[in-house]
């Protein structure tokens, strides 16, 4: 299963990635080397959007549409995904 997750860092920009281990992979862009260079400095980063892929094929197609959002459309998708989700709840 992938993970096509979106971070919101510490000076409100917006990181956009895939992995197999969301939790892990979180922990890594927060302490550790193995963060992406662009989250290194941006320090500390917040999980604000997930969806899970059964493929890496979709989940990096779905990462390439997403990078080529705009932020007010990024942003809009964060939104409707939470709103979702506390529906849901």
């Amino acid at each position: 299963m992938y993970h096509l997750y979106i971070l919101k860092c510490v000076d409100k920009t917006l990181y956009t990635g895939i992995t197999t281990q969301l939790a892990r992979r979180i922990k890594e862009h927060n302490s550790s080397t193995l963060g992406a260079k662009y989250t290194r400095g941006r320090r500390p980063v917040k999980l604000v959007y997930s969806k899970k892929f059964r493929t890496r094929s979709t989940a990096s197609k779905a990462e390439v549409r997403i990078k080529s959002l705009s932020r007010a459309e990024k942003l809009k998708l964060i939104h409707t995904n939470s709103q979702t989700h506390k529906k849901l709840l």
